[in-house]
């Protein structure tokens, strides 16, 4: 949902001349500014040569019942996120912007918090001058596979939402339109370092309308 979100956000803004959009099958629209790179994951740092890009945005991302087993899933969650950030760096991207999940740590016993935070940990670790990691909590919106359980938390969420404050302010629902135009303005308020936004932070950096230095509360670790 939000790479689709993400891809009308920055071909409707004006910040890049060029936006390669990487995909599996091709999209079936066109743009003047858009390219449609139809890839094989575990080629796409061949497939890619020759490529110079400036910011790199990654939306990958399933469920462990959407993938249809755990193996599948750490393959789509944390394998191909590194197979495009790794092919990122190739195409001497320097920031790297993912979305991945509030409450992911490495070091957790459940496996989709677990595999969010490996992934976390390892994107750090690629030489990228700036990472900007959005760790939403329910994300709203139209999905193109209906989840039951999605749905029924998205109609509780207006009524809970107002409830979560202070350090569990985190876990509100949010819209995935909101974190799209957020990942375009963690781009345009720059810094260096790895930078780990959740709800708060994530609304604000949605706002950002212009490419300028802008304050936002985030986690900072490792500063080049």
């Amino acid at each position: 949902m939000v790479g689709g979100l993400l891809l009308n956000t920055l071909l409707e803004a004006p910040d890049y001349t060029r936006v390669y959009a990487l995909t599996r099958r091709p999209l079936g629209r066109e743009h003047p500014r858009l390219a449609n790179r139809v890839v094989v994951f575990e080629r796409m740092a061949e497939q890619l040569k020759g490529l110079v890009a400036q910011d790199a945005y990654c939306c990958i991302g399933t469920t462990i019942k959407d993938a249809g087993s755990e193996e599948a899933f750490r393959a789509t969650d944390l394998d191909a996120v590194l197979l495009f950030a790794r092919a990122a760096r190739a195409l001497q991207a320097r920031r790297f912007i993912v979305v991945s999940s509030v409450g992911a740590d490495a070091a957790s016993k459940r496996l989709y918090l677990r595999t969010k935070g490996e992934m976390e940990d390892a994107i750090t670790t690629l030489g990228f001058t700036s990472v900007d990691i959005l760790q939403p909590s329910l994300l709203l919106g139209p999905r193109k596979q209906f989840r039951p359980a999605e749905f029924a938390a998205s109609l509780l969420a207006p009524v809970v939402n107002p409830f979560l404050s202070g350090t569990r302010e985190q876990y509100r629902a949010i819209p995935g339109e909101v974190v799209a135009r957020a990942m375009l303005g963690a781009a345009r308020r720059g810094g260096k370092g790895v930078f780990r936004y959740t709800h708060a932070a994530i609304r604000q950096l949605s706002e950002i309308r212009q490419p300028q230095p802008v304050a936002v509360q985030a986690a900072k670790k490792n500063p080049a």
